[in-house]
């Protein structure tokens, strides 16, 4: 199984900390944001990395090298425009292969293990799910038993944390669109389970929101 880091986005709500520096490589800690995410996928033996880069995409290629040093190997899918997580997704997928893979943000730290994931999705996706944040009151999805849906309210907010299969994005293009989206339309199909997590979970998108998580992990 590979996985997938998003790390192409401008960061802006950051402001003037992502004018020279990409929103991946801003410490948290000891660490860039970006190595929570993949200490995460190689705690799950999950070895062979993709990383999409486009806002300052040498400075993060340089910084991180090929993956040897985190006992990983990384792929770069490079955009010279950021495509956002959908187009981001498609763009990669050649280097994802042909069987089920992960996908999670670069600016989320978590305590969830991936090795809970399923194998496989029943579906065409498996999303891990948490009670909503202050900053999204209506959430994203319902949760019934195992299986999405969603409505104008919503109990879970996406962790951006997934399983997908190759197939959830046939017949799109690389090109820009929200993974959401994509999502949306294969849970109107009753093509996607999920699980919700009440563990340790944070969004990292503003100043505060670093500042936060960096005294915690300091």
């Amino acid at each position: 199984m590979r996985g997938m880091i998003l790390a192409a986005g401008r960061g802006a709500r950051m402001g003037v900390l992502t004018e020279k520096t990409p929103k991946p490589l801003l410490k948290a800690g000891k660490k860039y944001l970006i190595e929570y995410s993949i200490d995460a996928l190689v705690r799950a033996n999950v070895r062979d990395i993709v990383i999409n880069i486009s806002w300052h995409a040498d400075l993060i290629k340089q910084t991180l090298g090929d993956g040897s040093r985190y006992g990983a190997r990384f792929y770069y899918s490079e955009e010279p425009e950021a495509l956002e997580t959908g187009g981001g997704i498609v763009k990669a997928l050649p280097l994802l292969g042909d069987t089920p893979f992960i996908v999670l943000s670069s600016d989320i730290i978590t305590d969830y293990s991936l090795n809970n994931l399923p194998k496989e999705p029943d579906g065409l996706a498996h999303l891990v799910l948490v009670n909503n944040p202050v900053f999204h009151p209506r959430g994203d999805f319902n949760l019934h038993d195992k299986t999405l849906d969603y409505s104008e309210q919503n109990s879970f907010t996406f962790a951006n944390v997934g399983l997908y299969r190759p197939a959830l994005f046939a017949g799109c293009e690389p090109q820009k669109f929200r993974l959401g989206d994509l999502l949306k339309k294969a849970v109107k199909k009753s093509e996607v389970t999920g699980e919700h997590y009440e563990g340790v979970w944070h969004n990292v998108g503003t100043p505060a929101d670093l500042e936060q998580v960096h005294l915690g992990a300091s």
